[in-house]
């Protein structure tokens, strides 16, 4: 199953929720045709198809494919015989909230960015997310968008440290809204996620310099988190 560790993002007691993390780094750009897309269904290969970048069309291939595998492996379905829906979203009830399987278990979350992947399960709701750490400019202009106290916290902060400081409160603000379902149809300015947020518990994942990625359970205290650097064995059809 590739190299594992375990680690508890807080103190406190452990109502047995717990989270599985998959960060998987990202294949070569050329790499496309030594991609298995057999198991990907007619929504994803029309995305892969879509994209003209190279680079961008690994990417997606790539993370979704590695979904399938994680989940595969939970739940014993092959990777092909996996089938998706969304929950309806909780601020208007349209069927775009978040992923789910259509056999209704685990929840999991997936998010990529440029040379990541990061996957999530859990038995509750669950988001994770990978940012890329943004430059100075633009990690400037998006502070503006979030909580009061997360401005003040990054205004404190050196300027050359601030876009990485960013780009952790981002991830974890990202991780915590896909786990609720809403994306950023809820103002981001809305939550504080600098400690935890009631209801849910945020752990900041270890992904080097150059990323900040976080997960977000819906779990009242603090929960394990095994995080993995290597994609399991995929059910056999």
């Amino acid at each position: 199953m590739g190299t594992a560790e375990m680690f508890r993002g807080g103190t406190g007691a452990d109502d047995g929720t717990e989270a599985r993390v998959w960060i998987l780094p990202v294949p070569p750009a050329d790499s496309t045709t030594a991609l298995d897309l057999t198991v990907l269904d007619e929504e994803e290969h029309r995305r892969v198809a879509a994209f003209v970048r190279d680079a961008d069309r690994v990417l997606y291939a790539f993370a979704h494919l590695a979904l399938r595998t994680v989940l595969s492996a939970v739940t014993g379905a092959a990777p092909g015989e996996l089938r998706f829906a969304r929950d309806p979203c909780p601020c208007c009830d349209k069927p775009h909230g978040r992923p789910v399987l259509t056999t209704g278990s685990p929840e999991f979350s997936l998010s990529h960015t440029r040379g990541l992947v990061v996957i999530g399960t859990a038995s509750t709701p669950i988001g994770v997310d990978v940012e890329t750490v943004p430059a100075p400019e633009a990690a400037e202009q998006l502070v503006k968008v979030l909580h009061p106290a997360e401005r003040a916290e990054l205004e404190a902060t050196r300027p050359e440290d601030r876009p990485a400081a960013f780009a952790r409160l981002w991830s974890r603000k990202e991780a915590y809204l896909k786990g609720l379902g809403t994306g950023l149809g809820r103002d981001p300015a809305a939550d504080d996620v600098r400690h935890e947020v009631e209801g849910w518990h945020l752990v900041d994942l270890s992904v080097g310099p150059d990323h900040a990625a976080a997960v977000a359970i819906a779990s009242p205290t603090p929960c394990g988190v095994g995080v993995h650097h290597g994609l399991p064995h995929p059910a056999r059809g």
